[in-house]
């Protein structure tokens, strides 16, 4: 027998439904106090832990900066197993392309599907030869003319419609993966909470399809000081979005950002190629890797080999299971803010706390009656943070900033967004449920990184 063990607000129905699919009819529902038959929340796999017979339970990754690929724990593994298992019609040597016009170009994998490949020694020969089969409408998926890839387009424009630009894709192709990446038009465009807003509505829709995202972060903007300041924290959610889902992230920005240039063309906008005399972007040896397009091919097709390996080989996870997330959201014992960047996701409809309501601390008066939960930050020198949730539709979860875990604590609030510049010592952030004329909970993305 498998147990699948949930802490409030962190199993999603999608999530629930995949692992259910990926395991099997001898499965047992608890919630992390042990009770039965608790329903769902509106997350993501969150706490959620899949125990294996004989094997140590499972937890959700940590998706720390420093690293291009993020982890494929066991977990994760379990995780997109799970979700590709939701459709036996998706063909695992299959991807969409989804994105704007530096997904359009042809400089974009297309080259896979020739002979100018230069793989420069890397054992990624069987990847590119296991999508260079996949029929994608009729041609190979490198080099498929995607309907959900559009210059120009911002994240909103591939959910518009019914049916969608992506949805249209998702059955023209029948993909099993999908390499996703907007956000350079979307800071002209929209505004961060919308942007955070279509990628979650996005990477669902993918994830309700039995279609994995790969989700990629965007380029710095050569061509605006302005729209370039934004670029972290629209990269910052992203990363948010791909945790709270457990979907793999590529961070391509930290890939950009020494090189020349950063990797972009003269534009500023769009990536460079090598020119030899044409383009070849397939070339992935150090003068090659110099170039923008030449390093996200290398990164992209590193990404879909360890899904393929992991997920589809059954070679098993890569990374190792990293620590849980310590504490239980409550005001006695605080989930532990163990990171910078941090991400997290939850659901206040699953929380049992309410011991928080008007935050006098703030001269707040604002009615937060509704259910809450609370993180606890310890700092070794003064930071200087910018903290962001993300929730949808009628959900109305505020931030508070508290220098101990009580209302008269607080010295910050804010609907969505703040700056705290936090001195040495033990802080507190309160996400709590705002009450007007019904309490509005349900689930949100909580994500903070160093401004």
């Amino acid at each position: 027998m498998r147990v699948l063990a949930r802490s409030p607000g962190s199993l999603s129905a999608l999530g629930l439904l995949a692992l259910l699919a990926a395991c099997g009819d001898d499965v047992v529902l608890i919630d992390a106090r042990g009770d039965a038959g608790v329903p769902p929340s509106d997350g993501a796999p969150g706490d959620a832990m899949v125990e294996p017979d004989g094997g140590a339970p499972l937890h959700p990754a940590a998706y720390p900066a420093g690293r291009t690929q993020s982890p494929l724990t066991p977990f994760v593994v379990e995780n997109l197993r799970a979700v590709r298992a939701r459709a036996d019609d998706l063909q695992d040597d299959v991807f969409a392309k989804v994105g704007a016009s530096s997904t359009v170009s042809t400089s974009f994998v297309h080259c896979f599907a020739g002979d100018d490949v230069d793989l420069d020694g890397r054992e990624l020969e069987g990847t590119v030869s296991f999508f260079a089969e996949g029929d994608a409408g009729g041609t190979s998926p490198y080099t498929r003319e995607s309907l959900a890839a559009t210059v120009g387009w911002h994240a909103g424009r591939a959910l518009d419609g019914d049916p969608s630009p992506l949805e249209q894709e998702v059955e023209a192709i029948r993909p099993g993966w999908a390499v996703v990446m907007y956000g350079t038009n979307d800071i002209n465009i929209v505004t961060l909470e919308d942007y955070a807003e279509n990628m979650l509505d996005l990477t669902d829709a993918l994830l309700d399809r039995g279609v994995v995202p790969l989700l990629t972060t965007i380029m710095p903007r050569g061509d605006d000081p302005d729209a370039d300041a934004e670029v972290p924290d629209f990269n910052m959610a992203l990363r948010a979005i791909a945790e709270a889902r457990q979907v793999p992230l590529i961070d391509y920005h930290r890939e950009l950002v020494d090189l020349p240039d950063q990797g972009l063309s003269a534009d500023g906008i769009h990536p460079s190629v090598l020119r030899d005399p044409g383009a070849r972007a397939c070339v992935l040896n150090p003068e090659g890797l110099a170039y923008g397009y030449n390093v996200r091919n290398l990164v992209t097709l590193e990404a879909l080999d360890r899904v393929r390996r992991a997920v589809v080989e059954g070679e098993g996870a890569p990374d190792p299971a990293g620590p849980a997330l310590e504490g239980d959201g409550s005001p006695t014992a605080p989930w532990v803010i163990d990171r910078l960047p941090f991400a997290h996701v939850a659901n206040t409809l699953f929380s049992d706390h309410r011991e928080l309501d008007l935050y006098d601390g703030c001269m707040a008066d604002q009615d937060e009656s509704g259910p809450e939960y609370l993180y606890r930050l310890e700092l070794e020198r003064a930071t200087s943070l910018r903290i962001f949730v993300f929730d949808r539709g009628d959900v109305d979860i505020d931030l508070h900033v508290l220098d101990a875990p009580t209302e008269a604590g607080c010295v910050q609030r804010a609907h969505r967004q703040l700056d705290a510049d936090l001195g040495v010592g033990t802080w507190y952030l309160a996400l709590d449920t705002f009450v007007g004329s019904r309490e509005q909970a349900g689930e949100y993305v909580l994500a903070i990184m160093e401004r």
